[in-house]
C-alpha cells in the first residue's frame, strides 16, 4: 500500500516548502492587517517548532525529517536565515539547533475568571517575511526538481517527500506546468511525491475552499492550475483532518488544495501536511 513506509532515522522523509515572495505578498491575508508574508512566515516558523518537537525524544531530537524552504521573489534561492543559511534540505535536529534568533510573542490565555490576559512565549525564527519582485514559479518548481531528485537518491524507499506550495499570483515567469508535472511524478517505492497548493488569491471573486474534491468553484485559470496540480490527500492526513478539524469537512476525495485561506486555515492546512505517520 502506498504512503505506508516507516519513518526512521535510517529511512527519513522530507518536507519542502515553496514559499511566493513577490511583492504582492505585501497585501493583507484575507481578514486580517498583517501582510501575506508576514502570516506565512508566522505560519512556517510555528510549524517548524512543532516539528521539532514531535521528533524530540529523551536523547535529543531524531532526524525523522529533512526540511528546506526556498523562496521566489526577486531571486529563487534557500530562505533559511541564521546558522541555516544556504541548506537547501537541514535534518530536524539542525532545525531545532539553529534557529536564526528567539522572539518574544504574545498570546491570548485565559485568565481563570471568564476573561483574556496577554502572555509571553517564546517564539523561534528561521524564515522571515519578504515581499519583493515578480512571481517566477517556473524557477522556483525547477529548484524543488532539483531538491527531491537528489533527495530520492539517497532514500528511494522513503515514505514520499511533500512539497508545499504558498502563493498568491500568476507566474511571471512562463508557465510552470511542465516543471510541476515533473515534481509529481517523481516517486519513491511507497509513492509519488506529495503538493500541496495553498493560494492566496487576490481575485475579488475568489471564495474560501479548504480540500475541495472538484473544481467548481475556483474563480480563474491560475487557481485552476494549482488546483489540478495538487495531490489527493493520503488516508492519514483525511483520518487527521476529519479528526481534528472536522469544519473543514475533509472527505477521502480531497485535494491538497486551498483557496483564498485566512492565517488560521493556513496553519490548520500545514499541520494536516505535515503531521508525523507511521514514526518508528
Amino acid at each position: 500500500m502506498a504512503y505506508s513506509a516507516e519513518i526512521s532515522r535510517q529511512n527519513p522523509s522530507c518536507f519542502l516548502f515553496l514559499i511566493d515572495q513577490s511583492g504582492s505578498m505585501s497585501d493583507n491575508i484575507s481578514g486580517q492587517e498583517k501582510s501575506k508574508a508576514q502570516a506565512v512566515a508566522d505560519a512556517v516558523n510555528k510549524l517548524l517548532s512543532n516539528l521539532t518537537i514531535k521528533c524530540a525524544k529523551s536523547e535529543g531530537v531524531r532526524n525523522y525529517y529533512h526540511v528546506g524552504v526556498v523562496g521566489y521573489g526577486s531571486s529563487v534561492g534557500v530562505a533559511f536565515t541564521g546558522g541555516l543559511a544556504g541548506k537547501e534540505l537541514a535534518p530536524i535536529s539542525d532545525i531545532a539547533n539553529f534557529p536564526a534568533r528567539i522572539e518574544e510573542r504574545s498570546k491570548k490565555v485565559d485568565d481563570g475568571a471568564g476573561g483574556l490576559i496577554d502572555q509571553k512565549v517564546k517564539f523561534p525564527i528561521w524564515f522571515d517575511p519578504t515581499a519583493s519582485g515578480g512571481t517566477p514559479m517556473t524557477q522556483a518548481f525547477a529548484k524543488a526538481n532539483q531538491i527531491i531528485d537528489n533527495w530520492l537518491a539517497q532514500y528511494p524507499d522513503c515514505f514520499p517527500p511533500t512539497v508545499i506550495h504558498i502563493t498568491d499570483g500568476e507566474s511571471t515567469d512562463g508557465d510552470p506546468k511542465e516543471e510541476v508535472k515533473k515534481l509529481v511524478s517523481k516517486s519513491s517505492s511507497d509513492g509519488n511525491v506529495l503538493l500541496f497548493n495553498l493560494h492566496l488569491s487576490s481575485n475579488p471573486n475568489a471564495k474560501t475552499l479548504e480540500f475541495p474534491s472538484n473544481n467548481e468553484l475556483l474563480p480563474d485559470k491560475y487557481a485552476q492550475m494549482l488546483f489540478e496540480s495538487a495531490s489527493l490527500l493520503t488516508p492519514f492526513m483525511v483520518e487527521v483532518a476529519q479528526k481534528d478539524y472536522a469544519y473543514l469537512n475533509v472527505v477521502p476525495n480531497s485535494y491538497g488544495f486551498i483557496l483564498n485561506g485566512d492565517a488560521a486555515l493556513l496553519i490548520a492546512a500545514l499541520d494536516i501536511g505535515t503531521r508525523p505517520s507511521n514514526l518508528r
